[in-house]
């Protein structure tokens, strides 16, 4: 499913480099977002994209790294009439893979691009994917 997320969000997809995918809680993501972002409080993603580095990516490095926030896409996925703690996971996971492709979500105009993306990019996921088969819900 990661692959084809990244597929779908327009990132260049090569099989020797890799795209690495960290799950964390509220107070880690907290830290990362003060440290990384300079925002205050938990979020659903961050990205650190190495695309655009300095040196070419060689075989076996990593390409694209997403931070996700699991009590986020928990919270998130009971308060959302149409979603659910493994859609969540997996929107987050698209959010993050189109961030890593340039889009982004600061101003009204590319936060309206980047749902319109994600739209898009979920809508083709839940063809082909069945998301709670892929992050069973998390019991706490």
């Amino acid at each position: 499913m990661i692959l084809r997320t990244a597929e779908l969000a327009g990132l260049p997809v090569q099989q020797e480099l890799f795209i690495n995918i960290t799950f964390v809680g509220d107070r880690t993501m907290a830290r990362y977002n003060r440290e990384y972002v300079g925002h205050e409080g938990t979020t659903d993603v961050i990205t650190f994209c190495y695309l655009e580095g300095e040196e070419p990516l060689l075989p076996g490095d990593v390409a694209v790294d997403l931070l996700i926030c699991v009590d986020f896409a928990m919270q998130e996925g009971r308060a959302r009439k149409d979603s659910s703690y493994a859609r969540e996971l997996a929107l987050y996971i698209a959010h993050g893979l189109l961030h890593s492709v340039g889009e982004d979500d600061l101003d009204p105009v590319s936060r309206k691009r980047m749902r319109r993306r994600e739209r898009e990019v979920m809508k083709q996921l839940e063809q082909e994917f069945d998301f709670s088969g892929v992050f069973p819900e998390a019991k706490k």
